[in-house]
């Protein structure tokens, strides 16, 4: 029996890609590589880390404890390991990795090394314990959210577009999808978008599951924003959602967060781009007038986690937050992922 976990199960470790000078981030790379090494240090104190850089030794150099932190050596085009890392499955109790096809959100940008990282982690043997399976079907790990309990939720906008699974049409990747990961159902978000966003609208910017009844999501209560209409809508589509008992889930809303800006370009700041990991709850925070009443509202639906506060401001420019630059691998039985 195949199943997708949810994303608060038990941990084994996070990955992270670091920027390098050869990326994007170039422009702002000190300020982007402190954003790493913040959100790299806030989980080294609950659970393990995984760090994959180009300029290793030093990265290596920024952290003077290396507790619960493994290092590789490893190019890429760019640090979205939500969306290149390894979507995990448990199988009869075992782990396998889900190894898909990553183009950079429909060929947009350049991805051959991004698609590479995980075989090659692999292949390096710092997925030991871990099943693997190459799969060729395109699919991000920010485009799907999963209850543990066999629902996924995931976007139209995203799932559908022309240039992911250009041959295939909207029964046949929900099928893959059932297949994949051992789903009951599939909820399809046809509503929201967050303007400066590159991903098509992946569902981890607009709506999240944080139990098996139970979606936060992104709202807007500024009439005026080019926003306002699409998340109204989506609101009302969650709402309708049912869960795999067949009841209305829960919806808790997150405060709406002022425009923000690099240049004219909008960017996409979102609360809903949080990441659990065991013990804690790390949520964006973007200098905002309602960062405090965020992290209010994460403090209310997570009460017997720690809630750590990472400034974000710095990723929004490059059209992504938090939880796109990490992936979480599920804990093994018997692990054999070992800090050094």
């Amino acid at each position: 029996m195949t199943r997708l976990p949810a994303e608060w199960e038990s941990q084994e470790f996070v990955q992270l890609v670091f920027p390098h000078k050869d990326t994007d981030w170039n422009r702002y790379l000190d300020d982007a590589i402190d954003t790493f090494v913040n959100i790299a240090k806030a989980i080294q104190k609950y659970q393990k880390v995984l760090i994959i850089a180009k300029d290793l030794a030093h990265v290596k150099s920024l952290f003077d404890k290396k507790k619960n932190l493994t290092f590789v050596r490893l190019d890429c085009n760019d640090t979205w390991s939500r969306d290149f890392g390894g979507i995990t499955v448990d199988q009869d109790g075992k782990k396998f990795i889900l190894d898909f096809k990553f183009n950079a959100w429909g060929k947009k940008f350049e991805f051959d090394k991004d698609n590479q990282i995980t075989r090659k982690l692999k292949l390096k043997g710092l997925l030991k314990g871990y099943g693997h399976q190459s799969i060729n079907f395109v699919l991000e790990g920010g485009a799907i959210e999963s209850t543990g309990d066999g629902v996924l939720m995931t976007t139209s906008a995203c799932m559908l577009e022309k240039n992911r699974n250009p041959r295939m049409k909207k029964k046949q990747i929900e099928q893959a999808l059932m297949q994949f990961f051992g789903l009951k159902k599939v909820l399809w978000l046809d509503h929201g978008y967050l303007a400066g966003d590159d991903t098509d609208s992946h569902i981890d910017t607009l709506a999240r599951f944080i139990s098996n009844d139970t979606i936060v999501y992104q709202s807007c209560d500024d009439e005026d924003d080019e926003q306002y209409e699409e998340l109204k809508k989506m609101e009302e589509q969650l709402g309708r959602f049912k869960t795999a008992a067949g009841k209305s889930f829960k919806l808790v809303p997150l405060p709406w967060i002022e425009p923000k800006y690099e240049g004219d370009d909008r960017l996409p700041a979102t609360y809903a781009n949080f990441l659990i990991i065991n013990g804690a709850v790390l949520v964006p925070t973007y200098h905002d007038k309602n960062d405090n009443k965020a992290l209010e509202v994460f403090k209310n639906i997570f009460p017997k986690m720690d809630i750590v506060a990472i400034d974000c401001t710095t990723l929004i420019k490059e059209h992504g937050s938090l939880h796109c630059v990490t992936m979480q691998y599920p804990k093994l039985s018997n692990s054999g992922f070992t800090s050094k």
